[in-house]
């Protein structure tokens, strides 16, 4: 008899751990391609899956390195920027031109979902990627990430930095998106006291 949890064929969870119901699509104009790290996909506080379910002009590949010809495929020859911010010790990006922001129907917005260690380590293993012009955020609130410590200031969740380079981009229309996360945080966090007060009982 298999002792695997029940899971959900949606957000790929356990089914008591759920997060379908914090699902609020929003259409925007510009693509987003995230690429997430293997490590990251069993993790019960990432944001990513929640993103893509949100976005359906999304796309989610999981993977550390990507072949050449497969980085090339997914960027499909759209205006593709990094969101990501500049890194001591490898080569400046090129600059961005502005006026592709005008234009948010030709962007691709690439998105690295990772800890901060792995995401520099597949900017290293995917030379492609560091040749993308990169979008810098600026004016950012504080981040509702309290489930996840954040090592640097100004650290957000992949799903409130997707947020808030779609607003720089496209205006203000993506609430929605915020709204999700933190459902999905309140979430995160609930389940995280009853398994702690579970195993407590357990011990006692």
């Amino acid at each position: 008899m298999s002792s695997q949890r029940p899971s959900c064929a949606v957000c790929l969870r356990a089914q008591s751990g759920c997060i379908c119901q914090w699902v609020q699509p929003s259409t925007s104009s510009t693509r987003v391609l995230v690429l997430q790290h293997p490590l990251e996909v069993a993790n019960a506080k990432n944001s990513a899956r929640l993103l893509h379910l949100c976005l359906p002009n999304s796309e989610l590949h999981v993977g550390e390195q990507f072949g050449d010809a497969a980085l090339a495929a997914m960027l499909d020859g759209r205006k593709a920027v990094l969101l990501y911010p500049d890194v001591a010790g490898v080569a400046p990006p090129p600059a961005l031109d502005a006026a592709w922001l005008a234009q948010p129907e030709s962007l691709l917005l690439v998105v690295l979902d990772a800890t901060w260690r792995k995401s520099r380590k597949m900017l290293y293993l995917n030379p492609r990627l560091q040749s993308l012009p990169r979008l810098a955020l600026s004016g950012l609130p504080p981040s509702h990430y309290r489930i996840r410590k954040a090592h640097a200031p100004g650290q957000l969740s992949t799903m409130e930095a997707v947020c808030h380079a779609l607003t720089q981009v496209e205006g203000e229309r993506f609430g929605g998106l915020l709204a999700a996360f933190d459902g999905f945080v309140d979430q995160q966090q609930a389940l995280a006291e009853q398994g702690a007060a579970r195993r407590l009982s357990e011990s006692a």
